[in-house]
């Protein structure tokens, strides 16, 4: 059953997701904004096992059914808390007709509904997950040593699979994009990505060589030592605005600039 849903807003979109009688939706803690009143709300650590949002395990298999369970749960919540992602998700079900739930993401942009038909799986930056269908499974995937600790933002990748829809939100506008387009290779800021299919190849580079043109790229582009690589054929969803720069740019507006005035490795910015 397909998600019945529709984005709206300009600056800071929203979604808002109308539900049949049973259908039900979860998302992020903290991603909620409102819900008619037969739309029943429940907070759970365990994310959905693909069988219409019932947590794995159920209360079969005695003890040890309930002991897996614990086990399974117990490994989801390290992840993703190892991740730094939320520890809890909501789940929305409709009760006695049809029910309406409404969605944003944490800052101003674009939402996107993205719908798996069960073939691909797709990739998304941390914290972009906004709500999915019971029938998406929610999960983390790492890019892997040298690439996470290279790309920074790109180390941890949420991963959604199954069949439905699912939503993400990002910052600023989106563009969509296929390498395949572009001599089959796409090179962006790593903090540019927003999601990906399955099938494309995503990697770090450095910002040119160890001489005098790849250290001023390093220290007076704003880049810093390394760029995103996307390689293959499939969909690719980038961000105008980077979360960095917009942190910088509050930080800037208060009256301290925490970049410096060329950025790159003078940038200032703790976290």
């Amino acid at each position: 059953m397909t998600l019945k849903q529709e984005i709206v807003g300009n600056a800071m979109q929203m979604a808002v997701v109308n539900l049949f009688p049973g259908q039900t939706v979860y998302c992020e803690a903290g991603k909620f904004l409102f819900k008619t009143t037969n739309v029943t709300m429940e907070t759970r650590l365990s994310g959905p096992s693909g069988d219409g949002g019932r947590q794995a395990g159920g209360s079969g298999g005695g003890m040890g059914g309930m002991l897996r369970q614990a086990m399974g749960t117990a490994m989801q919540v390290g992840r993703r808390m190892l991740a730094g992602e939320s520890l809890a998700f909501q789940y929305f079900t409709a009760q006695g007709g049809e029910g309406t739930v409404g969605f944003a993401g944490v800052l101003p942009g674009e939402m996107r509904a993205l719908e798996l038909d069960g073939t691909r799986a797709w990739f998304a930056e941390k914290d972009a997950f906004v709500a999915a269908e019971s029938t998406v499974d929610f999960g983390i995937a790492f890019a892997g040593g040298r690439t996470g600790m290279s790309g920074g933002e790109g180390f941890v990748l949420e991963k959604f699979t199954g069949r439905g829809t699912v939503i993400i939100a990002g910052a600023g506008n989106f563009i969509d994009l296929n390498p395949v387009d572009f001599g089959g290779r796409i090179e962006v800021d790593t903090g540019c990505v927003v999601a990906f299919e399955e099938g494309i190849e995503y990697g770090v580079q450095r910002v040119g060589g160890l001489n005098r043109q790849g250290i001023m790229n390093a220290v007076f582009g704003g880049e810093g030592l390394s760029l995103a690589t996307l390689e293959g054929n499939g969909r690719v969803i980038l961000q105008s605005l980077t979360i960095e720069s917009l942190a910088n740019a509050l930080k800037k507006a208060q009256g301290g600039d925490k970049q410096g005035p060329t950025g790159g490795l003078f940038s200032t910015h703790t976290g």
